[in-house]
């Protein structure tokens, strides 16, 4: 029976990794909300006391741990694990990132797991065309070679193509989505981009914001693209699917959002600043990460609409503001990568050494 006619089972049994984190947490809610997914096994590096219906938790390392265990019996895959830091090493985000994935489907493909749902990402794109015209997925995805992050999605595009010729059995999708927030992500996400030093009531007095050329970028709720994720899981679907809300996010949205000026800026005197708070130590989010937000493209999610019969639920300005209310009140879940801001989350953040720890 092909893909296109195949019936999703009745006793759907899914496995999740990175099951945790920002986007993890919303898929496993979302996955236990659906009559035809019987079980999910949520696996993560760190313990969880976090509970939702259907899934239980396994604490595995996809860089070292058992993954033929995790795999047993699974009807789909969704791999999502990812480590933003630390970027001051980035071999330890390859061992991670890009070996951890490879493991985490080989071992798939060895339990005969039949579907595969990847996290790819906006960053896996090549820098976007002069007319700033929206893609789809057939442009480019050679990533941007300054920043870890989306050299490492870009590996893993091209890791993708060998995996599904050798395994054409199994239907393998990629989601590259845009930006992805909601409001338990916040703490974790000033943690991640921001570092101990910036408070999230910073947000509360910002009175300008930049406007530099190519700051234009695209958000999505992290519980539409939970959507997208069982939607590729129970349809009969293959390839790269983009997903993003309308409209795309830009200087004057962001100052229109939080009150601020809009004050034209060389993008250059917010690198070096940016460069220099890394070196120091300051800050987690490397400078190349900078470089690739002003060099993605726009995307065009009309294939995600036509074929997975997904729209977003909130529009871009409602993501952002929900987000930017988690930062003001510093939220978070009751999950290890999504804990609340705390003071003692503060001093875990110093040990760290920004940037140099995971």
């Amino acid at each position: 029976m092909s893909e296109e006619t195949q019936a999703t089972p009745s006793d759907l049994h899914v496995v999740v990794t990175g099951a945790t984190g920002n986007v993890g947490t919303a898929v496993v809610r979302a996955l236990g909300e659906q009559p035809a997914v019987t079980s999910v096994l949520g696996v993560a590096r760190r313990d969880t006391d976090w509970t939702t219906p259907k899934t239980r938790f396994a604490a595995v390392d996809v860089a070292a741990g058992d993954l033929g265990a995790t795999m047993r019996g699974a009807g789909a895959l969704i791999h999502l694990a990812w480590l933003f830091h630390p970027t001051h090493k980035p071999e330890k985000t390859w061992e991670n990132n890009v070996l951890g994935t490879i493991r985490t489907l080989t071992a798939a493909a060895d339990a005969q797991v039949p579907v595969i749902v990847v996290a790819s990402s906006v960053g896996a794109y090549s820098p976007g065309p002069e007319d700033g015209h929206a893609v789809d997925e057939s442009w480019p995805t050679h990533g941007w070679p300054g920043a870890a992050y989306p050299r490492e999605k870009a590996y893993l595009e091209r890791w993708l193509d060998v995996f599904e010729i050798e395994h054409p059995d199994i239907r393998v999708v990629r989601l590259r989505p845009g930006f992805i927030f909601q409001r338990g992500s916040a703490s974790a996400q000033r943690r991640i981009f921001g570092g101990p030093f910036v408070p999230g009531s910073l947000v509360k007095a910002i009175p300008v914001v930049p406007d530099m050329p190519g700051l234009s970028m695209q958000v999505v709720h992290a519980d539409d693209i939970a959507d997208a994720y069982v939607r590729a899981v129970l349809q009969p679907v293959r390839g790269a699917f983009n997903i993003a809300a309308e409209p795309p996010v830009d200087a004057h949205t962001l100052g229109e959002l939080l009150g601020a000026r809009v004050v034209p800026v060389r993008s250059g005197l917010v690198r070096t600043a940016a460069a220099a708070a890394w070196h120091a130590h300051l800050a987690p989010a490397e400078p190349g990460l900078f470089d690739t937000v002003l060099r993605l493209p726009l995307m065009d999610c009309g294939r995600a609409r036509s074929e997975l019969g997904w729209s977003p639920s909130h529009g871009a300005a409602e993501v952002l503001r929900e987000f930017v209310d988690g930062l003001r009140s510093g939220a978070g879940l009751p999950t290890p990568p999504l804990a609340p801001d705390s003071v003692r989350g503060r001093v875990r953040e110093l040990a760290t050494g920004v940037g140099s720890r995971p």
